[in-house]
């Protein structure tokens, strides 16, 4: 029987920008984690949607939100900056589960129809849905910046180090356009 204490059994990709890194991206990590041996939180570079953050430092985030996650489960988490197509990235990890999260009933149908186009690029990587928590159901990246810019209480929604940069970075951004 081959020795498995030294690589991962199970690997599985949770692919996203976290633009800002949420609560909700946290709940979803933490049951990802219990899932699988390996988790590779994959951060795409997607620079069409106007990150707030630069890629480096989405990175970095994920990662020091995500250290406690990994510590409490015993699960490997890494985090790895991505581009190109998410079938590629995942054959390149040796990953066979893409976990995506759902927040409502809207998400399932674009999530849906990209779980079917995976399925077809790669057969052998399932594509598992978890739903986010009933506390995190309707926070989303984009409604936490916005709300951010807007001056309005995002202290519910992130973690404590990513609350501080992204209001460091919206008061930069201000700033700017002063």
């Amino acid at each position: 029987m081959p020795d498995q204490s030294r690589s991962p059994r199970r690997t599985g990709l949770y692919p996203g920008t976290f633009d800002p890194v949420t609560n909700g991206h946290l709940d979803v990590i933490a049951r990802a984690a219990q899932l699988v041996d390996r988790l590779v939180v994959g951060v795409a570079i997607n620079a069409g949607k106007g990150p707030l953050f630069p890629l480096e430092e989405r990175v970095e985030l994920v990662r020091a939100e995500a250290a406690a996650i990994a510590a409490r489960s015993g699960t490997q988490i890494d985090v790895v900056p991505f581009t190109g197509l998410l079938i590629g990235f995942a054959r390149e990890l040796g990953a066979t589960m893409i976990v995506r999260g759902l927040r409502a009933v809207s998400d399932f149908d674009y999530e849906f129809q990209m779980a079917g186009m995976n399925h077809r690029l790669a057969p052998d990587v399932e594509t598992v849905f978890l739903m986010a928590s009933e506390t995190n159901q309707f926070i989303s990246s984009r409604f936490v910046k916005e709300i951010a810019q807007l001056g309005g209480d995002v202290s519910s929604f992130v973690p404590p180090l990513t609350l501080e940069r992204t209001l460091a970075r919206v008061q930069s951004r201000k700033d700017a356009a002063e």
